[in-house]
């Protein structure tokens, strides 16, 4: 398995002469290649920083009455951040016949570029609820 981060467009290039080669002695050979180019996936630290900006919500705020853990509030924050941003999440009707489940995006599959975004949705809804932002004020 390869795997590059490229970062400016020369680069980018020379990995792709390099390979060329490469994919064409594995496909001739017989070999089954799979080959996927995307933006970079979210970092680790942005993934830390979600989670303790989502605890600090879970202990400060009730919703609808009352209080929810760090997971229920990435569901909730995260089919908002979608709305917000156009994309909307799937309301289906449950499989066992029973009320209603909601589809989203899973931040697992989020880009650096939409975690980064997905954080500063988050930050700022926490400025809008008086949510104490322990992390931001280290």
């Amino acid at each position: 398995m390869h795997s590059v981060v490229l970062t400016d467009p020369q680069q980018g290039l020379q990995v792709i002469d390099r390979m060329r080669t490469w994919v064409r002695d594995q496909l001739q050979a017989g070999k089954r290649l799979t080959l996927t180019i995307g933006e970079e996936q979210r970092s680790t630290t942005q993934n830390a920083k979600l989670h303790a900006l989502l605890g600090e919500i879970a202990r400060q705020k009730e919703w609808a009455g009352q209080k929810w853990d760090a997971h229920d509030w990435k569901r909730l924050l995260t089919a908002a951040w979608m709305r917000a941003n156009g994309r909307q999440a799937s309301v289906i009707p449950a499989i066992d016949g029973y009320g209603f489940d909601v589809l989203y995006r899973h931040t697992s599959a989020l880009s650096r570029s939409e975690m980064s975004d997905l954080i500063e949705f988050i930050v700022a809804w926490c400025a809008q609820n008086e949510i104490r932002n322990e992390i931001e004020e280290q």
